[in-house]
């Protein structure tokens, strides 16, 4: 701290909210958390104070894998108290094993410490560590009794007259300088005297609770504070009962027995059950987070271990996780001895009360992704705070979650904020509007803003949000690099403004996805204008799916072809409509040696890629009758299908068919992007994709549509509507309907159910996956359905 007091300023300096929390509100008028070392910091005190590289080494590797020991270490003198243990165990290879919970460390600790005074101040010879304690026992259980007394009071120091009146000699506390440090102040009127202190609340609290322990004969003391513990508003129990649990080990009562009368009796596995009990409650992530470490100091893992399968078996998006397996998860990982790099939770059923949870992981992660996790504006504000905060975090993933605007604009807060070190934000899919948008333009216009990249994809922030954006990407002060537009309903309106960006010398643009917007040939011809400005930076452009004709590659190609100082690289124009003209103009270019592009894209191109919206990817399906359960008749050249509860078909025997099912797939694989419309009449239908190999027989859930992980589905059941993957569920409110749109663009990973009602295409959820095999539309039949014939008429909400 360094600057100029005024005389009547106050400092008030505490290792403890619990202690900050006694400071009477009227003397602060500001608080400053110093968090300690970070983790660096931690193996840079260890190295720093052993000359041996290699003793440095063992005890950082030991202190690590035990991650308790480790999150620890962020106190400073707990990296002390590690090294004193540890030094002994390492260099002078004491027997027994090597302390790996907070309280073996700290028994080590004050074990150690008698040995040294006999040692070094008495001049002692040298005996066993544990001998030692039993000569030093009366010393030993007045210290205890002057923590406890304190502790219990809420005092954090104490003078001369509490000494003497526990019965402890002043100079004989002084040689326990490891333990009990002399403070001497000078002030005139404050301190009369000396004042003494613990070197730190936690060794105060230790000795607070063997001295509890040694004289305990209630057998309910454990779970009696457990309770109080978790009823504590600022966490002042939390050590003091994880240090009572951890003495009533049998471990720990083998280390002091030179203290004990006799054996204590501690019915371990009903303090266990109690504990775990407690967690199964619905408790704060804070306090469950807490417990698990108590549960640690018991040597009980089993709920870890439990948790631990979810994360083996790779497969934990598939588990319905409840609140306290989130709060175990993040124990776990927290726990774990690796580097936590990044946390991936795709797919997961996290939702807000889950993320709350997994925070102190978020926290220390470079990386999170948090896409598909049934987050809603609600997880927002706290995403913010930790955005505000001074940490790792790099990456944030919030794709495919119900966002909003509301939500948008809460973590603008966290972004605008000079803390915020994230460079790379992805917000695909999160129903973003132009009003969100604004928010989030404002936020990265700050100076401090080190974002790179943003991921707008599949939101709407409409032609004019896009003007908000190119007035953000001309500021000098804005750093992004890429930016994703794709399938954002965005016309040729917004293309003039994307030009100015373009060409402005101030602009990092250096990759743009506009692809799945019809821009037509004239948004072409406004961006044309742009490339072919030599201030232009571009390397990336992606304008699939745009509507582009033979005019538009016209215009990119003499633009690129005029301008001898474009950086373009990959030029993506798949999906449209260039004919051969414009192949051949786009081809001549890239083979001209002044040209710089690497990669150009034109496959999938014909006159039906600049139909409007979806209309451009529809495709002509058929049934396949060797799919279809005998339930099921065909008809209209295999275009619609009806169930029969009476009649059943004579299909002959085919290994393809469901046997029990009254399901049925087309013949068509796709690979690709495609749209089709399905209808049904009555009240109860199923649509979606899978993979050749589910499994045809029987009616298990490897056979239903959207029950295993080869197949997804919407499901429509009088009059409610849901999708599903894998038995995850996800129910959709929505007004009743019989005609769905489905669009798969497989390369790109998503699968897209949209509701088809007078002339209207909304989209109502979209899968986001990885799609390992070519999939097949697939149907499940409670009366008839239909494989509609798609023309002009319909535009995309």
């Amino acid at each position: 701290m360094k600057g100029n007091l005024f005389p009547p300023a106050l400092i008030w300096i505490t290792s403890r909210p619990a202690a900050a929390s006694q400071i009477p509100p009227e003397c602060v008028d500001r608080v400053t958390e110093i968090r300690g070392f970070s983790d660096p910091q931690k193996d840079e005190y260890f190295t720093k104070r052993f000359s041996d590289e290699n003793l440095a080494k063992r005890i950082i590797t030991h202190v690590k894998s035990s991650r308790s020991l480790y999150i620890m270490c962020h106190i400073p003198v707990f990296c002390w108290i590690s090294a004193t243990v540890l030094e002994r165990f390492f260099v002078e290879k004491h027997n027994g094993e090597i302390p790996k919970t907070l309280t073996e460390m700290y028994t080590h600790f004050l074990i150690f410490q008698t040995s040294l005074k006999n040692e070094k101040y008495l001049e002692k010879q040298e005996m066993d560590p544990l001998k030692s304690l039993e000569l030093d026992k009366e010393f030993v259980l007045k210290l205890g009794k002057l923590a406890f007394k304190n502790f219990d009071k809420g005092n954090l120091i104490f003078y001369e007259e509490d000494l003497k009146e526990i019965g402890i000699d002043v100079n004989e506390a002084s040689v326990f300088s490891g333990v009990c440090t002399e403070v001497f102040r000078q002030e005139i009127g404050l301190y009369e005297g000396k004042v003494y202190c613990f070197v730190h609340l936690s060794v105060q609290e230790y000795l607070a609770a063997l001295h509890k322990f040694l004289l305990n004969t209630d057998p309910n003391l454990l779970e009696r504070t457990v309770d109080e513990a978790l009823e504590s508003k600022n966490g002042h129990l939390d050590l003091y009962l994880r240090f009572l649990l951890g003495l009533s080990m049998e471990f720990s009562q083998k280390l002091l027995k030179g203290l004990l009368s006799q054996t204590r009796s501690c019915n371990i596995k009903e303090v266990v059950k109690h504990i775990r009990k407690k967690i199964h409650e619905n408790l704060s992530p804070e306090k469950t987070i807490y417990l698990f470490h108590c549960l640690n100091e018991l040597n009980d893992n089993s709920l870890v271990i439990e948790v631990q399968s979810y994360l083996n078996s790779g497969r934990l998006s598939e588990k319905n996780i409840g609140p306290t397996g989130w709060s175990a998860l993040a124990f776990v990982l927290m726990m774990s001895a690796e580097e936590l790099d990044g946390l991936d939770l795709r797919n997961c059923t996290l939702r807000d009360e889950g993320l709350h949870r997994m925070l102190p992981v978020i926290q220390v992660s470079r990386t999170a992704l948090l896409n598909n996790c049934s987050l809603t504006v609600g997880c927002c504000e706290v995403l913010a705070s930790i955005l505000s905060s001074d940490l790792n975090l790099r990456v944030l993933d919030l794709s495919d979650n119900n966002l909003q605007d509301s939500g948008v604009k809460l973590l603008s807060a966290g972004l605008g904020n000079p803390q915020c070190k994230l460079d790379t934000l992805s917000l695909c899919n999160c129903r973003v509007t132009e009003g969100g948008l604004a928010s989030l333009v404002s936020a990265l216009c700050s100076n401090s803003s080190h974002l790179r990249e943003l991921d707008l994809n599949y939101n709407c922030p409409g032609d004019s949000g896009v003007k908000l954006l190119s007035d953000l990407l001309q500021n000098p002060t804005c750093k992004l690099k890429t930016l994703g537009l794709k399938m954002c309903g965005l016309t040729e309106k917004c293309c003039k403004a994307l030009a100015s960006v373009l060409t402005s010398n101030s602009s990092h643009l250096r990759e743009l996805d506009l692809s799945d917007n019809d821009l037509q040939d004239s948004g072409v011809e406004l961006l044309s204008t742009g490339l072919g400005n030599k201030q232009c930076k571009l390397d990336t452009l992606r304008l699939s799916g745009c509507c582009v004709t033979e005019v538009g590659c016209t215009s990119l190609a003499s633009a690129l072809r005029l301008n001898p100082c474009s950086h373009l690289r990959e030029l993506d124009l798949s999906y449209n409509n260039p004919g051969e003209s414009g192949v051949k103009l786009l081809f001549d270019l890239q083979q001209d040696p002044t040209c710089k592009l690497e990669t150009l894209k034109v496959d999938h191109g014909g006159e039906c890629r600049i139909r409007p919206g979806l209309l451009k990817y529809s495709c002509r399906l058929t049934l396949d009758p060797n799919t279809a359960n005998r339930h099921l008749y065909l008809s209209e050249n295999n275009r619609v299908v009806t169930w029969s509860e009476k009649e059943l078909q004579p299909y002959p025997h085919h290994a393809d068919r469901f046997d029990c099912c009254s399901q049925i797939l087309c013949e068509e694989h796709l690979s690709g992007r495609f749209y089709w419309q399905v209808q049904w009449s009555g009240n109860k239908a199923r649509i979606g994709v899978t993979y050749k190999g589910i499994n045809r027989k029987g009616d298990g859930d490897e056979c239903w549509l959207g029950y295993n992980n080869k197949s997804w589905s919407l499901c429509c059941f009088g009059g409610r509507y849901s999708v599903k993957h894998n038995k995850k569920q996800t129910s959709i409110p929505v007004p009743p309907f019989h005609t769905v749109g489905v669009y798969l663009d497989s390369l790109a990973g998503t699968l897209s159910f949209y509701r088809v009602a007078s002339g209207e295409v909304t989209l109502l959820y979209r899968f986001t996956s990885t799609f390992t095999e070519p999939l097949y539309p697939g149907f499940l039949v409670w009366d008839t359905m239909s494989l509609c014939e798609l023309g002009h008429g319909h535009t995309l909400a």
